[in-house]
């Protein structure tokens, strides 16, 4: 069985974040799956097999389970297929439990995802995070709250990018919160005050140890429902740059564009990815 290892939203060659992609490798039991994205340890794994809905159909597992959507992960698919010379087309669309999507190939060679329009929920006092993170300095311009593109996040603004690299996640608290709002995890950001062009919008940092990733280099999703969140406050750039990664020495560059008129109507992440290295591994008995 062979697994490509791909970094997805990798910015000048390097960095990113890694994820597991096996193509067209039948594995009909979610239990081994679970266990093969445990046994490599990255923060997804996808399988990519064929469907009759779509282009493909994509499945996403953490070493915990399965989530239905993954943003880096699909844009590792595609590096790994693009590398591979098995895109004949410049746009697809894939098949996830998160529903049916689209993907787009630039002629830069960046790979976009289309994420699903967002949805707003709560907004989380102050005083329920304060256990998550040691020293908690928010940006008090900017509520905590609950967006979704495809997966439940909280998005909590930090002071200042200093603040937010040195802060010290709980990640047993984290995984409690998360948990009772039915989120995947928390994705924190800072505002870089910056207005040099492609300068980045935030820098970020994202936490779902209730799947088993404790924190990651560069979240797809999350970012999508970032951009949304600040769109909503009044923060509206060409397209959204955000930079994460920098706490694992593994700097991601995300780019966020949406489509709106008076609201969102359509969001697409994307960004670039290389190919790290290839595994032989047998499925997990």
């Amino acid at each position: 069985m062979k697994i490509y290892v791909v970094s997805a939203f990798s910015m000048n060659g390097s960095g990113g974040n890694k994820a597991g992609v096996l193509l067209d490798e039948f594995i009909p039991d979610s239990s081994k799956k679970i266990a093969l994205a445990a046994s490599l340890g990255y923060s997804e794994t996808v399988f990519l097999s064929a469907s009759n809905k779509a282009d493909f159909k994509l499945e996403y597992f953490t070493p915990k389970g399965e989530v239905p959507l993954c943003g880096h992960a699909t844009i590792a698919s595609f590096v790994a297929l693009r590398n591979l010379g098995r895109l004949q087309k410049t746009e697809y669309i894939i098949e996830t439990a998160a529903g049916r999507l689209k993907v787009w190939i630039n002629d830069d060679g960046l790979i976009f995802m289309e994420q699903n329009k967002p949805s707003f929920f709560d907004i989380i006092s102050n005083e329920r995070l304060v256990r998550c993170f040691h020293p908690l300095s928010l940006d008090e311009r900017f509520p905590v709250r609950i967006v979704s593109t495809g997966l439940r996040d909280i998005i909590m603004p930090i002071s200042a990018p200093n603040v937010l690299e040195t802060m010290v996640p709980d990640f047993n608290e984290i995984s409690i919160l998360s948990k009772e709002m039915k989120c995947i995890g928390i994705h924190c950001f800072a505002l870089t005050e910056s207005d040099i062009d492609n300068a980045s919008t935030a820098v970020c940092r994202n936490f779902a140890p209730l799947y088993g990733i404790n924190e990651e280099a560069a979240t797809g999703t999350s970012n999508c429902a970032l951009a949304c969140y600040l769109h909503n406050l009044g923060i509206r750039p060409q397209r959204y740059i955000f930079e994460q990664g920098h706490n694992l020495s593994s700097v991601s560059r995300i780019i966020v564009e949406l489509k709106t008129d008076s609201d969102i109507l359509g969001v697409r992440v994307g960004g670039d990815g290389i190919i790290e290295g290839i595994l032989d591994k047998d499925i997990i008995s």
